[in-house]
């Protein structure tokens, strides 16, 4: 009887990459999904007055700046709001869908203030009458913090870089990158797009990667300098990207996040 003693395609260590590549891509594929949905998106004082006459929202955060100084390195934490004196002026709320939108109660049109609410204690008539409006609603009391990534999407991106930083130090070694360039790319490339890139590119993930050979028949792999310098380039140009398509669809598909429009 014949033995087929070739060597299998797809041995069960390369299987456990595919497998694994699999739920990393799909763990990115769905954070960034729900980090667009919930990501906050500006609107105007007088939607901020219609959802809350109509009681459009589940949750509302009082604040006076945003702090945008997120790492990378979680790749879907997003802004918070922060608050040092008085309640305003910017406005937060989240929509029954898990939306987030918000408002600079700074730029209104006509404010009448009725004494239902403590007016020395908001930062100015445009807060003061968008309280009174909450009070008159019945929805005052549904105040309370609106993160705009929930625990768990922070979550997420903390596992996906843990993940990532392991196989990185202690993984295959990759072929076309060093470790270093990797680590760079994944590091400083904005939404996970170095990982992406990472998993559909180099091994242990890609079955075709192959090394690059130098005229003197030596391996050669892209440096971590080049991985830090693409990063970067990458961030720049995302960042352009985003608000070229802002401007061109709209806030609904790009949201524009903590500027205002």
């Amino acid at each position: 009887m014949a033995v087929d003693t070739s060597p299998s395609l797809n041995p069960p260590g390369r299987r456990w990459w595919s497998v694994l590549r699999a739920v990393l891509l799909a763990m990115w594929l769905l954070a960034s999904a729900a980090s667009w949905w919930s990501a906050p998106r500006p609107a105007s004082y007088a939607e901020a007055k219609a959802a809350v006459a109509e009681k459009r929202l589940t949750a509302y955060q009082w604040g006076d700046s945003w702090d945008t100084q997120v790492s990378h390195l979680i790749w879907f934490d997003g802004a918070e709001l922060t608050s040092t004196g008085t309640i305003g002026p910017l406005f937060v709320w989240r929509t029954g869908d898990g939306r987030v939108r918000w408002t600079d109660t700074e730029k209104f049109d006509e404010v009448t203030v009725n004494g239902a609410v403590a007016e020395n204690d908001y930062s100015g008539p445009g807060a003061t009458g968008l309280a009174q409006d909450l009070v008159a609603a019945g929805v005052a009391d549904r105040t309370g913090a609106v993160d705009t990534t929930g625990p768990w999407l922070a979550g997420a991106g903390l596992v996906l870089a843990l993940l990532v930083l392991g196989v990185i130090v202690a993984g295959p070694a990759p072929v076309l990158g060093t470790r270093w360039f990797w680590f760079w790319l994944t590091l400083t490339a904005p939404y996970g797009l170095g990982l992406v890139f990472w998993l559909l590119r180099d091994r242990p993930w890609s079955r075709t990667a192959r090394p690059a050979l130098g005229a003197d028949g030596r391996q050669r792999r892209d440096r971590g300098f080049l991985g830090l310098l693409i990063g970067i380039l990458a961030s720049l140009l995302v960042s352009a990207l985003v608000l070229v398509l802002n401007m061109a669809l709209g806030d609904w598909w790009v949201p524009s996040g903590t500027s205002p429009y």
